[in-house]
Parts: C-alpha cells; sequence; structure tokens
C-alpha cells in the first residue's frame, strides 16, 4: 500500500502542471513562418512576419502601421459638427492624407539610409523631418567626397594617423571636412551679407533650406527638402562640424546670428495646426530627433500613429529606448494611437519597411495612372 501511494502522482501537482487553457483560436493570430516551398516571393515573406514571432513580428506591425499611415484619408471619419462647409465636402475630405513626420539621426545619413530618406523627399512622401547636425552636414559632405566601408574594429590610433574617421564600420577620411569647409564658408559670407543688408533672421530650418538650395546636387536629400519645400528642423545645429565651421566663421567673419525661437515656434505649428489631419511618426534611432517629434505632437495631445525603430532599451530612463505608451503618458501619443517600437538596426528594419509601404504604395499609384516609375 505504502509502494502504491509512494508512486502515484498526487492530483493537485497534475493540475498545477496541466492547468486547464483559456482558448486562443480566433482570439490571436496563428506562429508560422514563411513557406518557401511555394517559392521566393518576397512580397510575402514580408507579410509573413506578423505571424513569426519577435521583432519579425514587430516589423510587420511597423509595415501594416505605415501602410494605415499612408492610405488614411479625412474622408475615413465622420464629419464634425462644428467643422467648416469646405471640411464637409467630400473631394476636400478625401484629398486630405495623415502628416508624416521623419526623424533618424545622424549616423543613419552616414549609412546607406540616406539614399531611402532621399528618395522619400523627393517624391513628397513626408511632411516634416527632424535630425541632428551630423544628419544635415553628412548629406552635404557626401556630395562632396564619398564615405567608405571600413571594420567596427580598426583601431582608433591607427586611423587617427591615416587622418581617417570611423562612424562604426565606416570609414570618413579627414579630406572630406576640409572639402566641407572650402564650400561652406563663403555660403555663411553670403548669408551674413544677407543678414545685415536684408536684415534676414536666420534660423536652422532656414540655414539647411539655403544648404540644401546651394549644394545644387539631387543624391542629396537636404536638395529634395528645398526643391519641395519640407522643412527640416535640426535645434542641435551647433553639435557637429556644422558647428566647427560656424566656429571657424565667427572668427573670420563674425557676427551671423541663427535664431532657435523661431525654430520651435515652426516646429511646433507643424504638430497644431495639422488638424483636422492625422499625425504619425516614423522615428529612427533616439536622442534629440525623437524626443524634438514627440514634443511638437504633445501641443496637439498626440500622434495618432508611432513607428519607432531602434536599438535602446527602456530600463535607464532614456527617452531614446522608451517604448510609446511612456510617451502616451505625457500627452505626446494619444491613447488611441496604434503604435509599435521595433527593436532593431535601423539599417537593417527601415529598407524593408519602405519597400513594402512608400515604395510599394508609389509603385501600386503609378500603375493605377500609367504611368512609369523613375
Amino acid at each position: 500500500m505504502g509502494e502504491a501511494t509512494k508512486y502515484t502522482l498526487p492530483e493537485t501537482v497534475r493540475s498545477t502542471v496541466f492547468m486547464e487553457s483559456e482558448q486562443l483560436d480566433g482570439a490571436c493570430a496563428k506562429i508560422e513562418g514563411y513557406n518557401f516551398n511555394n517559392g521566393v516571393n518576397y512580397h510575402e515573406l514580408f507579410k509573413s512576419m506578423s505571424v513569426t514571432g519577435f521583432q519579425a513580428s514587430n516589423l510587420g506591425d511597423a509595415i501594416r502601421l505605415v501602410n494605415e499611415m499612408l492610405d488614411w484619408r479625412l474622408s475615413d471619419e465622420t464629419p464634425e459638427e462644428d467643422c467648416s462647409e469646405e471640411e464637409r465636402e467630400l473631394a476636400y475630405r478625401e484629398s486630405v492624407k495623415c502628416k508624416v513626420f521623419l526623424g533618424f539621426t545622424s549616423n543613419l545619413i552616414s549609412s546607406g539610409i540616406r539614399d531611402i530618406v532621399c528618395y522619400l523627399l523627393q517624391h513628397r512622401m513626408v511632411d516634416v523631418v527632424v535630425t541632428t547636425a551630423g544628419g544635415v552636414e553628412e548629406d552635404l559632405v557626401k556630395c562632396l567626397a564619398p564615405t567608405y566601408r571600413g571594420d567596427f574594429s580598426l583601431p582608433g590610433a591607427v586611423l587617427r594617423s591615416k587622418g581617417l574617421n570611423r562612424i562604426g564600420n565606416l570609414l570618413v577620411p579627414n579630406d572630406n571636412y576640409c572639402k566641407f569647409e572650402d564650400w561652406i564658408i563663403p555660403i555663411f559670407d553670403q548669408m551674413l551679407d544677407e543678414q545685415n543688408s536684408q536684415k534676414i533672421l536666420w534660423t536652422p530650418s532656414k540655414v539647411i533650406a539655403r544648404l540644401g538650395k546651394e549644394i545644387n546636387n539631387e543624391t542629396s536629400y537636404l536638395y529634395w527638402a528645398y526643391k519641395n519645400n519640407i522643412p527640416v528642423f535640426c535645434p542641435s545645429l551647433t553639435d557637429g562640424s556644422l558647428g566647427d565651421m560656424l566656429y571657424f566663421h565667427s572668427f573670420k567673419n563674425p557676427g551671423l546670428v541663427i535664431d532657435i525661437v523661431q525654430d520651435i515656434r515652426g516646429m511646433n505649428s507643424e504638430a497644431v495646426h495639422a488638424s483636422p489631419r492625422k499625425t504619425g511618426m516614423i522615428i529612427l534611432g533616439g536622442g534629440l530627433p525623437k524626443h524634438h517629434i514627440c514634443n511638437a505632437n504633445m501641443m496637439r495631445n498626440g500622434a495618432d500613429y508611432a513607428v519607432f525603430i531602434n536599438t535602446a532599451q527602456e530600463f535607464d530612463g532614456s527617452d531614446s529606448g522608451a517604448r510609446p505608451d511612456e510617451a502616451v503618458s505625457w500627452g505626446k501619443i494619444k491613447g488611441s494611437a496604434k503604435t509599435v517600437k521595433v527593436h532593431c538596426d535601423a539599417t537593417i528594419a527601415f529598407p524593408l519597411l519602405v519597400a513594402e509601404t512608400f515604395a510599394s504604395t508609389r509603385a501600386k499609384t503609378s500603375a493605377e495612372n500609367n504611368t512609369v516609375v523613375d
């Protein structure tokens, strides 16, 4: 009797280990990967990411949310009781799209992501851009001389002795910045003359637009921003080689003034006056671009869509690593907003995202209009 009891599994143990499950069929998607037996179909492969799991699912959700941003029209919403007569007209409502804010850190412009950003600005696919000083100057420097692939393990002291600067596994020769100085200092001279003779008050966004005009190079996203009248904001304009050039210029030809107050009005107004449009944020990396866009959208009680792509973690309290829900607590993203954070290097995730959203939408529109996509 004692031996039989010894080897009998107590019912409490069985019921604990094999506790009855809540049924998920119909409530949750089933996890399954792409079946390559069906051939290589990249659209279906990207579509399958949503049910692959982990960060693949977050990237799949990001693709879906960006497509929702691009597809949204004011006509999808019920007219407000106090809206204007124009806002009640169907043609007008079908023409009003979501306002898209794009933010990115400078390292991404150092990388090949610059070319994808250039594509978006060339075809007016985003409405407002926020970046850092490096995100401005690296675009311009690349028009003057190339950046090269190196290696993460190259020793700094050896590179320094050769006049080479390392950005991750990218290499930028010092000569590139010498060319940049030769190009930009005369422009600062012209701007100072215009400040004094025409009473022009320069702001970071006005400076950036002027530089986009002066570079006059179709490989530059700043050129397309200038040409298409898309504002590029950068309150940290002095934090980089641009700051070095302004520093040198202040000794050579002092007096140039750049006012950041006008730009904070301009940036916040981009969000405040977006109504009746919805606003969406696509932010690559963290730091200043992420917070500047989020803070502007706080002025309108939050954005309606948010897609964050970065590798930062939230446990040190940094805004860079904060998930969208933290921004909800500040009113920077609406509580009802659709959001996702993709924990991934943006150089991997963003090209895939653009391929399945902006680029595919443009290709589809061109096909419907019987036009050729250049």
